[in-house]
């Protein structure tokens, strides 16, 4: 299968020039943040007309944010021409993705994660002809998956994620995977911004599955 980019990808780039979602002002990076990463959030065709989206899950095992879902990315290196090279780069290394299979749409804002230090830019990508996508370093991947974007605009599957630090922000549930904080609110932010998303309600909560409680309070100890 290889489609062109959908008219709404396209618009997403634009869309922020005009209006940036709140998230991109409270979370904006330093001037000079201790970490600089990339994530691709890579969407392509489904045989059904749709289109879906690659999502990870992390490695119970890492340091920062262990088992919570995530876009393919990591750590821009010194030998990296920038973001987009970097995110291309890490999607290969993790899930196996070609990246000349890529068509790239663009950056957006770098967004700041307080707890590891780290200004993450996410590069938006289209997959035209989506080839397989596997666990290739398990030491960073636990898992990999191609979410379709109907589960992700299904306002049943949506909801408040309440944390016990106090936290609170947009959920997902969607192909098995629980999707909160970081990768959650950008979604919601692109799915805004393509003029995707629909009504949900937002004062349904639920909290944060127990295993992935007992992976962040490991990682805390």
């Amino acid at each position: 299968m290889s489609a062109g980019r959908p008219a709404w990808l396209e618009q997403v780039l634009g869309s922020i020039e005009q209006d940036r979602p709140p998230a991109f002002e409270t979370f904006a990076p330093p001037a000079d943040p201790e970490r600089r990463s990339a994530v691709l959030m890579l969407f392509g065709p489904t045989d059904d007309g749709g289109a879906d989206v690659v999502l990870t899950a992390r490695s119970r095992d890492l340091r920062a944010h262990p088992g919570q879902v995530s876009f393919p990315g990591g750590r821009v290196d010194p030998t990296d021409a920038g973001p987009v090279e970097a995110a291309l780069r890490e999607a290969h290394e993790e899930v196996g993705i070609e990246p000349e299979s890529v068509d790239v749409v663009g950056s957006m804002p770098p967004l700041f994660l307080t707890p590891s230090g780290n200004a993450v830019t996410p590069v938006l990508g289209w997959w035209p002809s989506p080839g397989p996508v596997r666990v290739v370093d398990p030491a960073e991947v636990a898992q990999v998956e191609r979410v379709p974007v109907s589960e992700l605009l299904d306002p049943a599957r949506r909801f408040t994620v309440v944390h016990p630090s106090g936290y609170s922000g947009p959920g997902f549930e969607a192909s098995g995977l629980f999707v909160w904080g970081f990768t959650a609110l950008l979604l919601g932010a692109v799915l805004d911004l393509a003029g995707l998303a629909e009504p949900w309600d937002a004062s349904v909560e639920r909290p944060i599955p127990e295993h992935v409680l007992s992976d962040w309070m490991r990682n805390r100890g």
